[in-house]
């Protein structure tokens, strides 16, 4: 029986959060949608920032399985790396809370939130960081520190994506994928 009731407060605190953001969710919100008593949520949860961790963690845990599907040995390194970035960049756009928690993060300087986006990405960043780790032992790519490639790959990938936008059409995902190649396998040099 306990565990349907937190089941029902993390289901009911995920659509809080991402209706109302976390400055906005209150307990009494979260008990309103459980369905349950404020008493019960702080029987499993000693206050919001827990119960937000804990749905954070499982968002970096649903991320990491979404990345994990995108990958596919097969393929090389950089289809990969630009598979598993695409997949993760449409799950947080088609994710209510991860959608919600960006604006909310543009809009105040929480360092609640700011912990949170910074715990997903480092989660995509562990994962392409292994990908390069895995790539370089195959012979696909050049010694290079894993950790720092992974983080150009991944703030080339979103400056496509997002920053270009602001000031550009959108580029489809082909040419992000030309692009991305361009600058990291082939180079611009001559």
């Amino acid at each position: 029986m306990p565990i349907n009731r937190r089941e029902k407060i993390m289901e009911a605190a995920a659509r809080s959060f991402a209706l109302f953001g976390y400055k906005g969710t209150t307990m009494d919100h979260v008990a309103k949608i459980a369905s349950v008593g404020k008493g019960t949520i702080y029987y499993f949860y000693k206050n919001k920032e827990e119960l937000f961790n804990e749905i954070v963690h499982d968002l970096i845990v649903e991320v990491k399985n979404v990345a994990s599907k995108a990958l596919d040995h097969e393929k090389p390194f950089l289809t990969n790396v630009h598979n598993v970035l695409d997949m993760v960049l449409d799950f947080r756009e088609r994710h209510e809370l991860m959608v919600r928690l960006s604006h909310e993060v543009k809009d105040s300087s929480s360092p609640v939130i700011q912990e949170a986006l910074q715990r997903l990405e480092d989660a995509v960043l562990a994962l392409i960081s292994r990908e390069v780790q895995r790539a370089m032992k195959q012979g696909e790519l050049k010694r290079c520190d894993p950790e720092i490639t992974a983080f150009i790959m991944f703030k080339l990938y979103i400056a496509l994506v997002y920053d270009w936008e602001k000031t550009h059409p959108p580029l489809e995902k082909e040419e992000i994928a030309r692009v991305f190649s361009l600058y990291l396998a082939e180079g611009f040099a001559v």
